[in-house]
């Protein structure tokens, strides 16, 4: 709408998006002034509404948005005529308005602004070295609301009343603490159990110490330290999981880790991740400049880190003590020794830890020292993790500095609750045309985790102010999170498991009408109560029909050989006909006799299409590993080999519309080594996968392809999927803004369901 310029006239203006607890209403109040308007601006359930009065109108609406203050996200910006009103001399900010229907959201946690920085680390400023500064630029959001509109008395800090100091900033539109509804100081906000000094002092000493963050505790040790290091995988019962380590900055990372502009963008973004980088050749070699290296114990056999900087005050306190206490904010750019091991503080696979008294009885066996404070987590939140895939960033993760914030979906759609799988649940809502991808859950394998996913079911509906007409969910009748949808009293919807994988991606890229698309992971139920996980899929709404699979290979013991390779290298074997290789290769890694002949027999050994299937046997066959500690650490390992993937030509073989890789695997069976044999993997299963999926596009004029599964968080795959696929001209997309494996789930599950309703109702 166009701004008439008449001194006399008046709009209401209407604006929707991240705009609550980012600043906006400073923001307009400062233009307001700026541009001689008078009026009032609010907060309600929709987002910010303000009326503005004066000749500038046109200035004013462009730079409202132009200049928006840095966390805001704006989506819509409406403006409708309104008789003047004389005698109006002032603009004014009002207070909330809380009735309505919520229609806004709430912004995810957000790290130290550059502004926050310069206080912490002035010995002048009030401020200095206070573990919880913020301001309505940076800081917590999501982990402390209790409900929208977000005003103080609704977040976790309405227990610290203001001191006179914090509450003249508060009520001063000019100054950037103005409504900043955490603002706190030294004498009127949260406080530390440990001041930073002994808590350096506690990981220097080779100590474990808990901290409680944004969305929970971590638990760090110093990375330096292979006695600590080995010790927490030990209590954490953490087997070969790779840990998360913290860096002062990026020239710090560049230590251990390649990392490009891209990476370094995400790594040190407002949302500041775990980013997954490639070591760098000469890993800990190059400590020789520094005291001491890596401990060889933080992701052992991985090519990988994952690496995050400091996002929380005292995170920044830390390194700031380990650099002696520098004034001023130069030191902040400067490489570090200090490394530290950050993970997260939920014990034998339990949620994080949030709460003081629940830390100290959880965390009593496994942490030296416990750092709490007395600001209340309200909901928790995993770290995020990320890596660049095919050029762009992509979620392994989807938790803190993301969540809550909506994917934005091709078409309004009923309220739905989503509650995805059973391993790395998260929930999805949507509301409008906006889906709304909870934080990491978890696998929903213990009492504690069930618990969480009920918390965040009814913390996401209560924030979002979402009733849902229909709940979806997994189609196996034996998942918690099937049973917790049929025990909602909604109707039910139930969506076959790689229907929901590929439907998540068409979701986020707003896909709508039909296509093709691969779901390549470790299990899901089929249609046809069987084991899939190498399909292609053609996907048109609700439903999906399966055109092609992959070769069934006996999966022996059934989900037990998800763990032990060597079980899917004997299934392998058995295949290719020679079984009398069981027994030589595997009798040391278990009943290698007894499970050949179970694959012979047909007794406890299920087929399966699963493409990770496939994955494992390789591992088992090259020796990467003949035993997995944790799901995906034998694939991760043979990615971490590859270099330059190979292709060996005519090691597949395309029989109507199965795929089948033998060839492939006895082609492992002549390589000198797991590095060629990783690579000719790779490369093969890459080709083969382009090759087998072409004539299925072409016979339906298609010219785009839908990639999903856990499968393609291999970045060796999936990047050589579009790269293929784009030399034939064929589109492909990737998971970006939700996990390509199960942590997705429940963002196709709820586009899917979507279809499946007869009403659309926004």
């Amino acid at each position: 709408m166009a701004f008439m310029s008449d001194k006399e006239d008046r709009l209401r203006i209407r604006v929707r998006g991240r705009v609550q607890g980012v600043g906006f209403r400073p923001h307009v109040h400062a233009l307001a002034r700026r541009f001689g308007l008078t009026g009032w601006v609010l907060n309600d359930a929709r987002g910010v509404l303000l009326e503005v009065q004066g000749a500038d109108a046109d200035a004013f609406r462009a730079a409202l948005v132009d200049e928006a203050p840095p966390l805001a996200r704006i989506d819509a910006v409406d403006a409708e005529a309104l008789a003047p009103i004389h005698g109006e001399n002032a603009f004014v900010i009002r207070h909330s308005e809380t009735g309505g229907a919520i229609a806004t959201g709430i912004g995810p946690d957000a790290t130290v602004c550059p502004a926050c920085l310069a206080e912490l680390f002035d010995p002048a400023d009030r401020r200095y070295r206070y573990a919880f500064l913020n301001c309505t630029h940076c800081g917590p959001r999501y982990t402390i609301t209790r409900r929208l509109p977000y005003d103080r008395p609704q977040t976790a800090m309405a227990g610290f009343p203001l001191c006179p100091a914090c509450a003249a900033e508060y009520a001063d539109p000019a100054d950037r603490r103005f409504h900043a509804q955490p603002t706190a100081c030294p004498v009127c906000g949260p406080r530390l159990s440990h001041p930073p000094e002994a808590i350096l002092a506690a990981l220097r000493a080779g100590m474990i110490v808990a901290i409680k963050g944004l969305g929970g505790f971590h638990l760090a040790c110093d990375a330096t330290r292979a006695d600590a290091v080995e010790r927490l995988r030990r209590v954490k019962q953490r087997n070969g999981k790779p840990f998360a380590l913290m860096v002062a900055n990026a020239a710090s990372a560049a230590r251990h880790v390649d990392l490009d502009a891209d990476e370094r963008r995400l790594l040190e973004g407002i949302a500041r991740p775990i980013v997954l980088l490639r070591r760098r050749d000469d890993g800990p070699a190059l400590a020789q400049d520094f005291a001491r290296g890596l401990a060889p114990d933080i992701a052992p056999g991985l090519a990988w880190l994952g690496v995050m900087l400091p996002y929380t005050p005292l995170h920044h306190l830390l390194f700031h003590e380990a650099a002696g206490r520098p004034d001023g904010t130069g030191w902040l750019a400067e490489p570090q020794d200090l490394t530290l091991v950050m993970t997260s503080a939920n014990p034998g696979g339990e949620p994080l830890a949030i709460g003081n008294a629940e830390a100290a009885e959880r965390l009593a066996g496994i942490a030296d020292l416990i750092v709490d404070h007395d600001r209340d987590i309200v909901i928790r939140a995993d770290d995020s993790v990320v890596r660049k895939l095919a050029g762009a960033p992509a979620f392994l993760r989807r938790g803190r500095g993301y969540v809550p914030e909506p994917i934005r979906l091709a078409r309004p759609v009923p309220p739905i609750l989503a509650v995805g799988g059973h391993l790395k649940n998260t929930v999805c809502v949507t509301r409008g045309d906006e889906a709304f991808l909870s934080q990491h859950i978890g696998d929903l394998d213990n009492a504690a985790t069930l618990e969480f996913l009920e918390e965040t079911v009814a913390h996401l509906l209560h924030v979002l102010g979402v009733q849902p007409v229909a709940v979806a969910h997994d189609r196996h009748p034996d998942f918690h999170s099937t049973r917790f949808a049929e025990r909602s009293g909604l109707p039910a919807i139930a969506v076959q498991h790689h229907h929901a994988h590929v439907a998540a991606v068409m979701a986020e890229h707003r896909v709508e009408g039909p296509a093709l698309g691969l779901a390549l992971d470790g299990f899901g139920l089929g249609d046809d109560g069987g084991s899939w996980g190498g399909e292609m899929l053609l996907v048109d709404g609700s439903t999906a029909e399966r055109i092609g699979r992959f070769a069934p290979l006996a999966q022996p013991g059934g989900d037990v050989a998800a763990r032990q390779p060597w079980r899917m290298a004997t299934a392998a074997l058995v295949r290719m006909g020679r079984a009398d290789e069981v027994v030589p290769r595997f009798a040391g890694h278990g009943p290698a006799e007894g499970v050949r002949r179970m694959i012979e027999r047909g007794i406890n050994a299920p087929l399966t299409s699963s493409c990770g299937r496939w994955f494992d046997a390789a591992c088992g066959l090259l020796g990467v590993r003949a035993v997995a500690g944790f799901e995906g650490e034998a694939p991760m390992a043979l990615e971490s080999l590859v270099r330059r993937p190979r292709v060996a030509d005519g090691a597949w073989r395309i029989d109507g519309d199965e795929l089948d890789l033998t060839p492939l695997l006895e082609r492992l069976l002549t390589v000198a080594d797991a590095v060629e044999g990783a690579e000719l993997f790779h490369g093969t299963l890459t080709a083969a996968l382009v090759a087998w999926t072409l004539p299925q596009l072409q016979a339906r004029g298609l010219r785009r392809v839908v990639l999903s599964g856990g499968c393609l968080m291999n970045a060796v795959l999936a990047e050589g999927l579009v790269a293929g696929f784009q030399a034939a001209g064929v589109a492909a997309l990737l998971p970006r803004l939700a996990p390509a494996n199960d942590g997705g789930l429940s963002l196709g599950q709820a586009w899917a369901a979507s279809f499946a309703l007869d009403t659309c109702t926004p």
